[in-house]
């Protein structure tokens, strides 16, 4: 019974999906909440407060545990590692307002799509909807499955037929009405944040709520000049946060608000079409493509007609995408799946923007709404940056920890004061304030603040360097970086191609090549006229668009499109985009091309064809390009030459881009219509017609930036959607991979009827191009060596053989994934796949491409940079405007300085805290206690003004061999906060006790005049300064005098010491407002205590002390600060110290990488070279054939 309960309580929310979220039901009760009220108002709001921080004990105490079903409440976990609550409350919807049609009342579906959520969600007879509001996204209760379901889009059980069938008339008037009722508005609204909600939530801040109570207890003590500076300070940084916060709150709200009111023509089943804003649409509505520029306000799926579109808002690759009809198919299988992967080109996104429609014979492009509001894709771009994954990084996590040790302090401290007070017979109101006084002093409250000032510094110095950053926690974590993913071609290479050359084929042999640029054009022939018509150019404004590679093979044969918006023959023309030879063209038996039909490109399929006709006759062609190994798997065998694969190879491996060509005639009658043709039928039985060949330079600045790289020991792997062989070639080139390693192709089979999934290794040999013989040799001699951090050898694969390593042999993955470099023909589902294994391996990954299919993988790594134009791309975290690598070192660099000055902050803050905690628990020893200027100096002049330029010093120019360390508690750190600690303990109570034992040292002194002729001070007796000063003050005393210079000039010290320059950041020197700043608070230090005037003296309420021991006082802060010099930088810095220490207590890293690469060393199998390896069904124990060798394939 208790389980069942259970399993009515909780459910999960979009299982599976990057937003999953565990639900909890809950049900108020009256009681309870008469007791939390008494409980607020007697706490005098601090419960509220309390419950605001966690809104999970809110709802716990206000309410009982019950089913989802009868719940008013719910509580949301996350499923992440951070496992954080929200509350929300369970809302109705009510129908039976509507004017519903009679009959409604019954058993009949409310909505006539039978699988609709709605008809499982109403409540009858009341027509009530339980809905809940999550990210901006409506759930809505479905009593059927027991859970709540997202609404706002389309099913996705419906099959091809049933979205041409129920949605293609149209929905009716009042299902409209249902709709909009149910899914809400088709608007991505932002609100601007009013100043006032940004406000708050920034003050309730627990560190500013701890702030405002320690600033209430110094005011109370007349602590004020300090406590207005950090009044100041707070309202600044307060104010600077909220003003950031709105800005970015109205930039978003901005770049959506224009969608939100388009007009767009609707059809309804009745009514026929009319015009209507965009914010009424639901999903299903029918609407219309009229060939106007439109900004599509929804995600829809094109049902007739085909339009071309312009993702750039989501892709970042302003390339015109042509969309497809969705095909009108009797197939069981959902949309979706019956598309595969390439569902996309069928889908128009919101947000996108449609250049130009083609209409059919049957009227203008229709369309289906599938999305409305947050769930489409541009929405779930604006809730990714509005709902931003939590950044898990250590130092914040430790921070706060800190900030905990250092208040057990302070409780410390609290205790004692109150023993040593109440011992002495103080008044309870004296003894409670000091004793708060000490608790606070221990916990500075300026880390936040001095935090963040880091990041700003970072994050303005990477703006001058082009790098725009949109998540500036995200700077420190850069700092990490151990392993970089690079896309190829248009980041490690040129973006465009040029056209190298191309090599004809003719009954199945390969004729002479045909080389660009070349004095003699192109010859008239098949090849020719794939070239000019297998594309998805357009002409926009008189100028040619698409595709980069489309328009460098479309330019070499010197043909020209026409501008449809210039053809005559009205909107017939529309459809048809007509290529003609122009002047420069070799002279051809055509008069042009006409283009009727297109199977658009996709990476999942690699391939795209057309179905075109030469203008004046019947015949009609199909051309086809893509990848050479696909390409040729759909041609006539007896046409693909013996030896395409050596030529292939031939050109792949000297890093050319290959692409082949083949053609077909297609028999069809004389009135058929081509849209309606098969692709599967269509693309069957095609004549090979040869390669063309393309080459892709390197960019200059990448060789130098990996050899950057390798020399830190930071990793770089390649992730491309191109060749393998091409992407082997390019590494080596760029020096991915060095001269002597070797590379190991990893091939790996899905299982083939009886046949396990098999895994087989080859030696691929560095190929010459001349050789005739094929690539894979067979000496097994040779062993391969690792050598700690380089190896020797790498392992390369294609996306094929990672999705079958991933399902099959997931074991051996992490072995793999240890020396694989090369990854090719990745889709982007498999590139962020890729990132979350290497980050499974504990390595901090960073991810450089430029943002088109790359998103994915961007958002997934730790740091993802996309080159691109546009100043913040929403794709990643960090955008580079100029577009080459030399941007990731720039970044690594950057945070770890950032990361090294935030460490060096924090230890600073702690230190301050703790000096003057130590300085002020002495004084409490005898009831006394700094002066209020004397506080002033050490916080505002010392500390605010250290913690403000601290973080100045830029960074490092030379990426060290190493990376900082990542964690605050972590022994190099602990043991350098604990000696300081201990030498400021040391030295002050030194001083203390010295004072004591000094000639003219009395207990209660008065006197601060320096006699001008003698320096010395004749100590007055007992008795008459007894009398005269009548009671004790609670500040003038020899002993403050000493410990105030001990402390301020202690602080100063710690300054210099944790300012350390290399190797990741530039000398402290370097940073001229900082050692400018350091060298005056020394000279005003000083100058306070040695000058002889009174008026300081009486200011600062010192008393007047013999030259001799104030050089007493500095001899010992010189001292201190030889032996804090030395310790922190000869030994603590020392990295080889600490290397012999790990190697004498036999300390390992925990990192899961470092774990695989001792074992791999000491495993002599690995790694497997010219075997084969089956999975082996019963255990996870992988059989490996050594006799299985690769002859000559």
């Amino acid at each position: 019974m208790e389980k069942k309960l259970w399993k009515d309580h909780c459910v999960l929310l979009n299982k599976d999906e990057e937003n999953e979220l565990e639900i909890f039901g809950y049900k108020t009760q009256g009681w309870r909440r008469v007791f939390c009220t008494a409980g607020y108002i007697l706490s005098c709001g601090a419960l509220l407060l309390l419950f605001y921080w966690r809104p999970e004990w809110d709802v716990w105490a206000n309410c009982i545990r019950c089913s989802l079903e009868e719940a008013d409440i719910v509580l949301l976990r996350t499923t992440d590692e951070f496992q954080r609550y929200t509350r929300k409350k369970v809302t109705w919807i009510d129908l039976s307002t509507l004017a519903l049609p009679f009959g409604s009342n019954s058993d009949g579906p409310l909505v006539a799509d039978k699988d609709s959520v709605i008809n499982r969600a109403v409540m009858k007879p009341q027509l009530k909807i339980r809905c809940i509001q999550v990210q901006k996204i409506r759930y809505i209760w479905d009593f059927s499955v027991k859970e709540f379901k997202k609404v706002g889009s389309l099913e996705d059980s419906n099959t091809c037929h049933s979205i041409h069938h129920k949605f293609g008339a149209g929905l009716t008037r009042e299902e409209q009405k249902i709709r909009q009722l149910v899914c809400g508005p088709n608007a991505i609204e932002v609100e601007i944040r009013p100043i006032w909600k940004l406000l708050f939530k920034e003050i309730l801040n627990p560190f500013y709520v701890f702030q405002a109570f320690t600033l209430t207890l110094w005011l109370s003590q007349g602590y004020i000049e300090y406590s207005m500076a950090i009044i100041i300070l707070s309202i600044i940084s307060v104010g600077l946060t909220v003003y950031d916060l709105r800005q970015q709150s109205t930039k978003l709200h901005d770049l959506v608000e224009e969608h939100n009111k388009v007009q767009v023509t609707v059809c309804t089943k009745s009514e026929g079409c009319k015009e209507l804003e965009s914010c009424y649409l639901v999903p299903g509505d029918l609407f219309l493509l009229d060939g106007k520029k439109l900004s599509l306000p929804c995600d829809a799926v094109l049902i007739d007609g085909s339009c071309i579109v312009n993702e750039g808002m989501l892709t970042g690759e302003s390339v015109p995408v042509t969309k497809t009809p969705l095909p009108l198919v009797e197939s069981l299988m959902p949309w979706k799946t019956h598309s595969m992967e390439d569902y996309r080109r069928h889908v128009l996104f919101c947000g996108t923007e449609v250049i130009q429609t083609k209409a059919t014979g049957k009227g203008p492009a229709r369309a289906i709404v599938l999305q409305t509001g947050f769930n489409t894709a541009k929405g779930d771009l604006v809730r990714s940056i509005l709902y931003p994954k939590p950044v898990n990084f250590k130092l914040y996590r430790d921070a706060f920890k800190f900030i905990v040790g250092l208040s057990v302090i302070g409780v410390f401290g609290l205790i004692y004061t109150v023993c040593v007070f109440v011992s002495h017979g103080k008044p309870v109101a004296d003894v409670v304030t000091m004793a708060l006084l000490l608790l606070t002093a221990a916990v500075p409250p300026a880390i936040p603040a001095a935090l963040t000032t880091g990041t700003v510094y970072a994050q303005r110095r990477l703006k001058k360097k082009k790098i725009f950053c949109i998540s500036p926690q995200r700077i420190n974590i850069c700092g990490q970086i151990n392993l970089v993913c690079f896309d190829k071609t248009g980041t490690l290479t040129e973006d465009g191609l040029d056209l190298w050359g191309i090599i004809p084929s003719e009954g199945s042999r390969f004729q002479k090549i045909h080389k660009f640029p070349s004095s003699t054009p192109l010859p008239w022939g098949p090849v020719c006229g794939a070239m000019a018509s297998c594309h998805s150019l357009v002409v926009l404004d008189k100028k040619i668009q698409g595709d980069p590679l489309d328009l460098k093979m479309f330019e070499g044969t010197h043909w020209e499109i026409e501008d449809s918006s210039t053809a005559q023959d009205g909107a017939d023309a529309l459809n048809i985009c007509v290529v003609r030879p122009g002047l420069k063209a070799s002279s051809a038996p055509v008069e042009g091309i006409a283009i009727l039909h297109q199977f658009p490109f996709s990476s999942g399929l690699q391939r795209m064809s057309v179905v075109s006709q030469k203008i004046g006759e019947e015949q009609y062609d199909l051309y086809m390009k893509g990848a050479p190994e696909i390409v040729s798997s759909f041609c006539r065998q007896d046409t693909v030459p013996v030896n395409f694969l050596k030529e292939l190879k031939t050109y792949t491996s000297q890093g050319f881009r290959v692409i082949a060509l083949a053609h077909k005639v297609l028999n069809l009658g004389k009135d058929v219509d081509v849209r309606n043709l098969e692709r599967e039928e269509a693309e069957s039985g095609l004549v090979f017609l040869g390669l063309l060949v393309m080459e892709n330079r390197l960019k200059q600045e990448t060789k130098p930036v990996l050899r950057e790289l390798a020399a830190a020991h930071i990793r770089s792997v390649m992730v491309t959607g191109d060749n393998l062989q091409t992407a082997i070639t390019v590494a080596r080139n760029a020096g991915m991979i060095h001269t002597g390693s070797k590379v190991i192709l990893i091939e790996a089979k899905e299982p083939e009827g009886s046949a396990p999934a098999s895994i087989a290794w080859l030696l691929a040999e560095d190929c010459k191009a001349n050789t005739a013989a094929p690539c894979v040799c067979a000496n097994t001699e040779e062993k391969i060596t690792l050598e700690g951090e380089t190896c020797n050898y790498h392992f390369a694969m294609n996306g094929k053989s990672y999705q079958v390593i991933t399902k099959y042999f997931y074991n051996l993955l992490p072995k793999i994934l240890m020396n694989a470099t090369v990854f090719a023909r990745m889709s982007p589902g498999q590139k962020s796949s890729l990132v979350e294994e290497f980050q499974k391996l504990d390595y901090y990954v960073g991810m450089c491409g430029d943002g088109a299919n790359d998103c994915g993988a961007l958002k997934m790594a730790h740091a993802g940079i996309s080159l691109s134009e546009q100043e913040a791309s929403v794709a990643s975290p960090f955008t580079s405007q100029i577009p080459n690598i030399q941007c990731v070192p720039e970044l690594i660099r950057e945070g770890r300085a950032a990361l090294v000055a935030s460490f060096a902050v924090v230890k600073y803050l702690t230190l301050y805290g703790l000096i003057q905690f130590v300085g002020t628990a002495l004084l409490f020893w005898q009831l006394q206690i700094f002066g209020n200027y004397q506080y002033l100096i050490q916080d505002v002049i010392i500390t605010l003004l250290v913690c403000l330029t601290m973080s100045l010093t830029e960074a490092y120019p030379k990426l060290a061999p190493y990376r900082p360390p990542g964690q605050l508690i972590s022994p190099p750190l602990l043991l350098s906060i604990i000696l300081n600690v201990c030498f400021t303990i040391a030295m002050q109570t030194c001083g203390f006790l010295l004072v004591k034992q000094q000639p003219w040292y009395v207990a209660l002194a008065s006197q601060r005049h320096c006699s001008p002729g003698n320096q010395t001070v004749s100590p007055t007796s007992p008795g008459e300064n007894g009398t005269s000063s009548g009671a004790q003050s609670t500040v003038l005393s020899y002993e403050d005098t000493t410990l105030w210079p001990l402390s301020s000039i202690n602080c100063i010290i710690v300054a210099f010491v944790f300012s350390k320059g290399k190797p990741f950041r530039k000398p402290i020197y370097t940073n001229y407002v900082f050692s400018v700043l350091l060298a005056l608070q020394l000279a005003i230090c000083l100058f306070l205590f040695f000058a002889d005037i009174d008026a300081v003296y009486s200011g600062m309420q010192f008393l007047c002390t013999p030259v001799i021991w104030r050089v007493y006082v500095l001899l010992m802060l010189l001292v201190t600060f030889c032996v804090s010099f030395f310790t922190e930088d000869v030994i603590l810095q020392n990295k080889h110290l600490w290397l012999l220490i790990k190697a004498w207590f036999g300390y390992q890293s925990n990192s899961q990488y470092r774990k695989w690469q001792r074992m791999l060393q000491s495993d002599p199998s690995w790694p497997p070279v010219n075997a084969k390896d089956f999975e082996a069904k019963s255990t996870d124990e992988i059989y490996i054939n050594p006799t299985y060798e690769h002859s000559n394939e």
